[in-house]
């Protein structure tokens, strides 16, 4: 409901035109980022309401609905992640439809006084919509699909067979998804405000929300284009999600050649490298890298680059020409821990009643062992931490300093002037909030130790390491566009100091990581918010509310399915063509074995196989070095700057969970739009990419819904060829002589 106090003109605003400012600026002071200049309107309305009944209706329900559908999907083998997109797009034409469907009558609200209020403060506008964009974002949890800290009730019930309380879930999801958001606050002079800080990311929402906001006179409207897609897509995911699930995955390759266990290990889409393996399944090409029509084609090109490196010259080099760590006693392509006779490891039976590390068990299973695949990813990990800090300090870290200075000295841009229109968020907000935070979070440490196992001193620790990193890597994202992660360092680090306690090491990761990350996201969100001129406090509330309602949604549709699914997440006990696979946490249950149950240590150390992947880190921080030299060296050479080793190393970053099919998919969709379309139907392409990718991710996440509740619920499954997986059952088998495992041909 809006107020209508302060809204004296009887007619309403009119979102598609803005109130112009009556001054001429040059290009320096509307903003010295050119992109921002061809992007931004620095025009403003301040009379526009925000506070509408159809922003807190759509947005909150947008939230609720993403939140569901999210977690939902995450405990799937293609776990479709619904972004914000397709609440930008949907939401548009519900607006305009409340707009003019809801009575305009105006009331009074005991307690308001005179204010008076209404249903409908007038037509739809561009600002009501950045904040139902925000609230589903916060849905989405800003782009993760769920709330991380979900990752660790689901390891403990599903994985290791123990119990948490639901309040302990709860507490620990809420404090770790908000607890950056008291900090995050309090840069925002720093990154938000200064023009030099641009966040590029947000430009492609700006545009897009001007795109919509446009008016559509066409007969192929955009609405109409989506509803067209939305019902095909619905439709058409009825094929591979129920009646021919084959069709997710087609590795001909397997069919080809059923009896030979090296072919299947090339030619599987999902337990192999993926050759020639197609899909037909839009949650295939959109799960964990998002959708390829979103990505621009110059990021499409550096993961094609690096998944191609290290999928089909890096690992069946080590695999088969080298046979690095045993590798071929163990499947080629798998996130599972094994002994060193090729057995799947027993990790319940090194679990303590205290739940900690059982040494003497341990030693009777033997040193962990990762396939070639696994133990590369985390070396590929640690390069691409390291090439992150040197490729930004060379390439990027004149412009950082340049711009963080410039922030302090430089004018304010037209922006920044314009949202001197609205009350600022008081300090005090954001203190208070970090207080009330931490206090929780320290009472969960100490009162509910038993259940999350880490001490307040590693709450202390990782807040400490999240606020550090907080301010540096914003300004990297708000000027570079890229985001270095610190999940790994932050698992390695609790792992050496505390280690044989895996949910201590897990907590201790997501609240040195996540509360750095929302961070980020929160004040990315502020920058979109600076743009689209909203005013300040409407978008701290809508970011606080959408996540703590996004994280209680997201914790009871996990209690629901973690109680009601039988042998959830387990896939040696699930029928071939159970969905419920977990894969994301697979492998978080293996990191925290590796970091936390076994430590470091015992595997990347002295006391383990892999002690020589800390190589990695060396090779990674050398990489850029040598670029920037080349670069320095071969001026002329325009190409070489464009050589970005953090995405080329990070390229198969998604894997494990992802797979070879998911990447094939991606790249091959990708291509064809943002390069053919593109290039060749640029007019098609502006006016309907965005809208098909968010139609063909609703249809998708409609049916799926449809079809749990209609027959998985009930274990209704169709039984013949096409239902029974993807036919490459040798993918997983060893190469080496005198293993034997259970289905596999002995050599």
């Amino acid at each position: 409901m809006e107020t209508q106090a302060s809204h004296p003109s009887s007619k309403p605003s009119d979102p598609e035109k803005h109130v112009a400012t009556g001054e001429n600026y040059d290009d320096e002071e509307i903003s010295p980022i050119e992109q921002v200049r061809l992007t931004v309107t620095n025009t403003d309305d301040p009379k526009l309401p925000v506070w509408t009944f159809r922003m807190w209706f759509l947005g909150l329900f947008s939230c609720a609905l993403l939140s569901f559908l999210n977690q939902f999907f995450s405990y799937r083998t293609e776990p479709l992640i619904i972004t914000q997109i397709t609440v930008q797009v949907a939401t548009l034409p519900i607006g305009h439809f409340m707009a003019s469907v809801l009575p305009k009558t105006q009331f009074g609200i005991p307690g308001f006084g005179s204010k008076k209020f209404s249903l409908n403060p007038g037509a739809f506008n561009m600002k009501e919509h950045v904040l139902i964009c925000i609230f589903a974002n916060a849905g989405t949890a800003f782009g993760n699909g769920s709330a991380y800290a979900v990752g660790i009730v689901n390891i403990i019930k599903a994985f290791y067979g123990r119990s948490i309380s639901f309040l302990a879930s709860w507490l620990l999801i809420i404090t770790t998804q908000v607890l950056g958001y008291g900090w995050a606050g309090l840069l925002r002079k720093y990154v938000v405000e200064p023009a030099h800080m641009w966040w590029p990311s947000t430009l492609v929402q700006v545009s897009l929300f001007r795109a919509l906001h446009e008016k559509d006179d066409r007969r192929m409207t955009r609405a109409k284009f989506f509803v067209i897609v939305l019902i095909c897509s619905f439709s058409w995911y009825l094929v591979p999600g129920y009646l021919f699930t084959t069709l997710t995955s087609i590795s001909w390759v397997c069919w080809i050649f059923s009896k030979s266990v090296t072919a299947q290990q090339l030619g599987s889409g999902l337990r192999g490298l993926g050759l020639g393996a197609l899909t037909l399944d839009w949650t295939a090409v959109a799960s964990f890298l998002f959708s390829p029509l979103i990505s621009p084609f110059f990021a499409i090109v550096n993961v094609f680059v690096g998944y191609v490196l290290i999928i089909y010259i890096a690992i069946p080099t080590a695999y088969w020409g080298l046979d690095l760590y045993n590798a071929s006693r163990f499947p080629i392509f798998s996130s599972h821990l094994f002994t060193a006779q090729g057995q799947k490891y027993n990790i319940t039976a090194i679990v303590n009643d205290k739940f900690e590390i059982d040494l003497a068990k341990y030693e009777e299973q033997g040193r962990i062992n990762l396939s070639m695949f696994f133990a590369l990813t985390y070396g590929f990990g640690f390069a691409t931490i390291a090439s992150t800090l040197t490729h930004v300090a060379l390439f990027y870290g004149r412009e950082i300093y340049d711009r963080y200075r410039a922030s302090y000295k430089g004018k304010e841009d037209i922006h920044t002037r314009l949202m001197k229109n609205y009350k600022d968020i008081p300090s005090w907000w954001f203190y208070i909030l970090l207080a009330v935070t931490f206090v929780v979070s320290l009472v969960l440490c100490i009162f509910l130790n038993d259940q999350v196992q880490m001490p307040w001193w590693g709450l202390l620790f990782a807040g400490a390491m999240a606020f550090v990193f907080t301010l540096p890597i914003s300004i990297i994202t708000a000027t570079t566009n890229q985001t270095p992660g610190l999940n790994i360092i932050t698992e390695y680090v609790m792992g050496l100091i505390y280690p044989g306690r895996p949910i201590a090491n897990v907590c201790f990761k997501t609240y040195g990581y996540m509360s750095m990350a929302q961070a980020v996201s929160f004040l990315n969100d502020f920058k979109l918010g600076h743009y689209m001129k909203i005013p300040p406090r409407s978008m701290f509330l809508v970011q606080f509310i959408g996540t703590v309602l996004a994280g209680t949604i997201n914790l009871a549709v996990a209690w629901w399915l973690l109680n009601s699914i039988e042998n959830i997440c387990q896939d040696d006990l699930l029928p071939a063509d159970s969905p419920w696979t977990c894969p994301g946490d697979r492998v978080f249950f293996d990191a925290s074995v590796i970091w936390g149950l076994v430590g470091p240590k015992r595997i990347f150390g002295s006391l383990g196989n892999y002690q020589a992947m800390n190589w990695f880190f060396l090779g990674g921080a050398l990489g850029p070095i040598i670029v920037w030299l080349l670069h320095k060296t071969f001026p002329k050479q325009s190409w070489i700057p464009l050589i970005n080793l953090p995405v080329l190393l990070g390229a198969t970053g998604m894997m494990p969970p992802a797979t070879p099919l998911n990447y094939n998919a991606w790249i091959i969709v990708g291509t064809i739009f943002n390069f053919f379309i593109f290039r060749y139907r640029k007019r098609w392409w502006q006016r309907y990419n965005y809208i098909l990718s968010a139609a063909l991710d609703a249809g998708v996440a409609f049916m799926a819904i449809l079809l749990y509740f209609s027959v998985g619920m009930e274990n209704r499954s169709l039984a013949w060829w096409g239902t029974d997986g993807e036919h490459c059952d040798l993918a997983t088998c060893p190469t080496a002589k005198g293993i034997v495992v259970e289905g596999c041909p002995l050599n």
